[in-house]
Order: C-alpha cells, then sequence, then structure tokens
C-alpha cells in the first residue's frame, strides 16, 4: 500500500486540527467537569459544536464512498487519520457525526436498511437530530459467541414481539437516542448462523424498561452510558426488521470491520497525544537532583511506546486499505490483529505516563484516566482480545501451506 496520504486527506487532517484547536480543546476542561457533575445530560455546547462542524464541511466523514448519497466519498483509508486525530478527545466524534455506535448504526442503515428505515431512522441520524444504541450482550450468556443470544424475535402477524434481556447497550441513556438495533433469534433451530435477525426497537416502546446504568470503573462513561434494558412482550411492526429473517450475522459482519478501523485510530490518537505528555513531563520534572529525562528507564519507556503506536498505526492503515482494496472478507485477519494490538496498546502507553506522572496521572486534570478506560473497555466490546487470538490463530493454522517449509535438515535430525 501507498503510506503517503493524499492531498485531499492531508488537507481535511489540517482541517480537523484546526476545528479542534480553535473550538474543541479549549472545553476539554469544561467538558470534563460537565460529565462528572451531569453524567447523563448534554454537554450545553455540543449542538452548537455540532453545527460549526456541519458548516465547515466536517460531517459523516466515516461513511465510505460506496455508500452512495449517504457518503462525503472518503474511502476508510482516507478516513482513519482524521478518525486518529478526533481520538485524541474522547468526546470529539460526537461533534462531527461520527461517534460509536452511531457509526455503526448508520452504516446497517445505509447498507442494509429499507427505503422506509432510512428515511425514518437513518436520515435523522445522519443529521446529528437523533443518537442510537446497540443491543446485543446479555447478561445471562457468554455474548462473546454471537450464537449465545438468548433474546426471542417471533413473528406474530404483521408484528414482532421481543422479549429478552440485554446489557452494556452503548448510548441506550442518551437523552437524545431515538431507536435501538437489537440482535435477536427469530430461529432458534435453524442452523447456527442462520438463526439470528437484527430489529429496529423504538426505545420508547412499551415493554421496554431501562433497568439500570452500568458505570466503567465506577463512572458513568458520558454521555450515553451503558444500560442494562429488559424486554418484555416488546411489540414493533414487522417491517422494522433489518434485510429478512436469519440475516443478522451478515448484517453484524459488515457492520463491524470498519468500526473496528475507527476504534482503533481513535486509540492510537489517544496514544499520542499520552506520548507528547510523557515527552513534556520528564523535561520539566525532577528527582534526587536529575532530570526525569536523563533516566534510562524513562527513555525506555518512551521509545518503546513510540515503537508500539508506530506499529499500530501501520498494522490499522493495512487493514483499512485492505478493506478498500478487497472488502471486509478479506481484511478479516488484519481487522482481528488490530482488535488485539490497538487497545493493549493504549492501555500499555498510558499505564507507563501514569508513573511518569506520578499521583497527577490519576487525576482528572490530565485525560489519562479517560483514555485508559476506553482502551480497557475496547479489551472487551466488539469482541475479547481472547475470541480474536482463538479465531485468527484457527485461521492461521487452517490457511498456511505448510507443504513449502524448508525442513530437509529438521526432517533428518
Amino acid at each position: 500500500m501507498n503510506f503517503q496520504f493524499t492531498e485531499k486527506t492531508q488537507e481535511r487532517i489540517h482541517t480537523i486540527r484546526d476545528f479542534m484547536d480553535t473550538h474543541l480543546f479549549p472545553l476539554e476542561k469544561a467538558y470534563r467537569d460537565f460529565a462528572l457533575t451531569s453524567p447523563t445530560g448534554v454537554f450545553p455546547q455540543m449542538e452548537g459544536l455540532k453545527a460549526k462542524a456541519k458548516a465547515a464541511g466536517l460531517w459523516n466523514l466515516f461513511l465510505p464512498e460506496d455508500y452512495g448519497d449517504f457518503s462525503p466519498g472518503l474511502t476508510n483509508l482516507e478516513y482513519a487519520p482524521l478518525a486518529q486525530e478526533m481520538g485524541k478527545l474522547t468526546w470529539a466524534s460526537e461533534v462531527f457525526n461520527c461517534g460509536a455506535p452511531d457509526t455503526g448504526n448508520m452504516e446497517v442503515l445505509a447498507k442494509y436498511g429499507s427505503p422506509e428505515q432510512q428515511e425514518q431512522w437513518l436520515k435523522p441520524l445522519l443529521e446529528g437530530k437523533i443518537r442510537s444504541a446497540f443491543l446485543m450482550t446479555e447478561p445471562q450468556v457468554a455474548s462473546s459467541d454471537a450464537r449465545n443470544i438468548e433474546t426471542s424475535i417471533v413473528r406474530q402477524g404483521d408484528e414482532y414481539v421481543i422479549n429478552g434481556r440485554k446489557w452494556w447497550s452503548s448510548q441506550a441513556l442518551h437523552p437524545h437516542v431515538g431507536c435501538y438495533i437489537l440482535l435477536g433469534k427469530t430461529d432458534p433451530d435453524g442452523p447456527p448462523h442462520a438463526q439470528q435477525s437484527m430489529i429496529i426497537v423504538p426505545p420508547d416502546a412499551e415493554g421496554v424498561t431501562r433497568v439500570r446504568s452500568l458505570p466503567v470503573f465506577s463512572e458513568h462513561h458520558f454521555p450515553g452510558g451503558h444500560a442494562e434494558i429488559e424486554l418484555k412482550d416488546v411489540r414493533v411492526p414487522a417491517n422494522n426488521l433489518i434485510l429478512g429473517e436469519g440475516r443478522g450475522f451478515e448484517i453484524a459482519q459488515g457492520r463491524l470491520g470498519p468500526g473496528r478501523i475507527h476504534h482503533c485510530m481513535r486509540l492510537i490518537g489517544m496514544a499520542e497525544r499520552t506520548l507528547k505528555y510523557m515527552c513534556r513531563r520528564v523535561k520539566e520534572r525532577e528527582t534526587f537532583g536529575k532530570s526525569l529525562s536523563s533516566y534510562s528507564s524513562i527513555r525506555q519507556d518512551i521509545a518503546r511506546s513510540a515503537c508500539e503506536i508506530e506499529q499500530a498505526r501501520l498494522l490499522t492503515l493495512s487493514a483499512a486499505d485492505t478493506i478498500d482494496k478487497k472488502g471486509i472478507k478479506e481484511a478479516k485477519e488484519l481487522i482481528s490483529m488490530i482488535k488485539i494490538v490497538a487497545p493493549k496498546m493504549v492501555c500499555d502507553v498510558v499505564d507507563r505516563a501514569m508513573q511518569i506522572f506520578g499521583g497527577k496521572g490519576m487525576t482528572n486534570d490530565i485525560p489519562l484516566v479517560e483514555y485508559y478506560t476506553t482502551g480497557r473497555l475496547l479489551r472487551l466490546a466488539d469482541g475479547p482480545d481472547e475470541v480474536h487470538m482463538y479465531q485468527l490463530g484457527r485461521n492461521l493454522i487452517k490457511n498456511s501451506n505448510t507443504d513449502s517449509i524448508r525442513t530437509q535438515y529438521l526432517d533428518e535430525v
């Protein structure tokens, strides 16, 4: 692949940076203070910031070029560095209407939704008028194997009746949430990968109960949080089903590939900013009469962090490029690799920074705690590390051409 970004991409990178420097970073402390005091509210300046982003043409940038009228025309590779810049502030993506889980839900509706579904839910999502949530994980089963999902979706005439309990439903508590996309079973006795379907559920439908907020490291994950939700005899129109019965896994695979690029590049942005914090700190502080920057262990931590960030970046760009050129199926191994590498990388880099900053690294004065929380959460979200490593190892063993190994000497021994 060509690692040199196009002129169009470089221009957008500078535009994003300038916008964030002018409008977002000056509000970083105010946003963090508001999140601590009003965890389920909406940051008062958010709508104004969104209007400015729209006016600047920095809106819905995540939709790749094959989505027609809904897309600004960027490839995954062109969007990747923009996600990296947005990641430096954990809330910046929302300003540009590029935040999860809305991005994945909009991709689902743009790619698989009916014209009616697109008009009712995709259009207001693209306009930023509503937010959305994705309901997959369940407390009663190991949801890393989606075949275990138990929530039932049963056809009754012109409706589907839904019963089940979901949790870690991201953004379900946002005041502006306008739709849930839910994964459940329409055919529990069918082939394992044809049992599941996806359906749109209005949050205010009768029988939907938001049981509780699920804090991350004892804090509400602002702004939309994560919720446990009970669905009891919830009735929705049959035309709320997406694509058709038994197509849930197919939709999920189309949803998760680009989304993992977004997550990983945002994490790389967090790690990059953390590295700059580290370099500044060690030049400013002294212990035992020596600058922190002179200690070999400090230099090794910074050097190791820079290596790991660059490795994760190049791997993620390679995955994005492969999706663009060959499709998600051909990129699945690289997608698993970045999902394993990037969250662990940011946790390691931030942990080193916390050690360098000492007590200040544990506070909200700098964003290290936010970054670590996000990285640690994403070692589980969209599939735990262990699942990706298990599947990646299985596929590598299965597809490796061992006949080509030169083993004559070893065979003789």
